[in-house]
């Protein structure tokens, strides 16, 4: 028994450490896309949901265990009283996209670090989950090119306006699900959103020199942080329907009340020249403007999301999603930022052939596809922005451990799919996105009778 809780012990602390580093990369690492989208309110919003949920279009309020694995379904907190095994899920994204305007096209991917949560069972039909994921995205460089022309006429010049954004917001979060009665499930998390958002607008004329061949022009620069942190609640609840000994169908529902949180900006103005001869940017000539604006609230606004799903235990599992979200209430320092409500909605399912298989180990696969639609609270040229996509993904069990107490899975989703488009005017962005997860189960904190 002894060598039980030492191993126990070695485990938690390993757990740890692991968590410690992953979460402390997490709050460093810089959140990079490349979507002009991203410039308007937060950024990109993305879904707080694993690879596993993405792969069926986003499908989870309504989802509950629909294999004998743990899985962490932060969507609906609810969703916690059914995890019955210590789990971890670690994963990260890559996104290619391919921006369109006209006949011109541009072509990025990027990587990052996506999720790390945990979870564990406290009482029969309740658990504790803990963990972060990116909230927002926000990442663009563009330009426009115009003309000035002098007072009277006399002269012309052409002058470039460049624009550029990064940063994101992430959520740490805590929370707890419980079970009442046989049917009815209830939860809630704490979570803390923190993040930097920086944009920046430059002028630079395009003649930087003059006759002699030396640079005379002084280009100037506007530089926004947003330093934002502070606490936000979201709560969720399901109902379990029984069909029969195996078949169940489960009504869901999740939101988030609207918060306020801290929001702290600076804005920087400075004067600078450019080498004529490499077009290097040189030292900045002078700092005309740094001013550090006193913290204000941030609004956030009201969430709810409404599922259901139908789900044969260990076979298959089908569902759908509907989503709102006032985003027309958000406001910075009671200003209101002029953001548009969206709405969205996912299908999706996924099916096991069979689980317990022992002559093929493609029935033991996990099988998802999906489809999500979603209006953005970005609206340009009198036209909203929307975006879509189609999911597919896998899950692929690996051999379990010697003595069978841990039960690990690997979990890859794709996503292709499109936001914005072609006409009046407006940049259409084309995505492929990556999601890898990896799931463990485990048995802790279980006595055994013998060592």
């Amino acid at each position: 028994m002894k060598s039980l809780h030492l191993n126990m012990f070695k485990k938690i602390n390993y757990t740890a450490a692991v968590l410690a580093l992953l979460f402390g990369t997490a709050a460093k690492a810089q959140v990079t896309t490349q979507s002009p989208y991203s410039r308007y309110g937060l950024g990109n919003i993305k879904p707080l949901i694993l690879p596993q949920y993405k792969a069926m279009g986003g499908v989870s309020t309504a989802i509950f265990s629909p294999t004998g694995y743990s899985n962490i379904n932060m969507q609906n907190p609810a969703s916690y009283a059914g995890i019955s095994l210590t789990t971890a899920d670690i994963g990260a994204s890559g996104t290619i996209m391919n921006l369109k305007k006209g006949d011109a096209s541009e072509r990025s991917f990027n990587g990052t670090l996506n999720h790390v949560t945990l979870a564990f069972p406290v009482t029969r039909g309740s658990a504790l989950s803990i963990g972060v994921l990116p909230y927002t995205e926000l990442g663009y460089e563009f330009s426009n090119r115009a003309t000035l022309t002098s007072p009277g006429g006399t002269s012309t010049e052409q002058v470039d306006y460049l624009y550029s954004g990064e940063g994101g917001l992430n959520k740490a979060y805590l929370g707890y699900g419980f079970q009442i009665g046989d049917h009815f499930r209830l939860g809630a998390n704490a979570e803390y959103i923190f993040g930097n958002l920086m944009q920046t607008g430059s002028s630079e004329l395009v003649n930087q020199t003059d006759e002699a061949g030396n640079s005379n022009v002084i280009n100037a620069r506007v530089q926004s942080k947003n330093s934002i942190g502070g606490l936000s609640f979201s709560y969720g609840a399901q109902y379990n329907i029984p069909l029969n000994t195996k078949t169940s169908f489960t009504l869901g529902y999740s939101g988030s009340a609207g918060s306020n949180i801290n929001s702290k900006r600076s804005i920087v103005a400075t004067q600078y020249l450019k080498n004529p001869g490499t077009g290097d940017e040189m030292p900045a000539l002078d700092t005309l403007s740094n001013m550090q604006n006193p913290s204000s609230k941030m609004k956030l606004p009201m969430m709810h999301n409404f599922g259901i799903s139908l789900q044969k235990y260990n076979v298959w599992v089908i569902g759908a999603d509907y989503r709102r979200g006032k985003w027309s209430d958000f406001s910075i320092g009671d200003v209101n930022q002029q953001l548009q409500d969206t709405y969205g909605f996912s299908v999706g399912g996924q099916i096991t052939p069979d689980i317990t298989s022992i002559g093929s180990y493609w029935n033991r696969v996990d099988y998802r596809v999906g489809f999500s639609y979603d209006k953005t609270y970005v609206q340009l040229n009198d036209q909203d922005i929307k975006q879509s996509a189609i999911s597919f993904g896998f899950g692929f069990p690996l051999a379990p451990s010697p003595s069978r107490r841990s039960f690990y899975k690997i979990n890859f989703t794709t996503e292709v799919g499109k936001r914005g488009a072609l006409t009046n005017g407006l940049i259409q962005e084309n995505f492929v996105n990556f999601h890898l997860g990896f799931t463990l189960n485990d048995r802790w904190f279980q006595r055994f009778k013998f060592d």
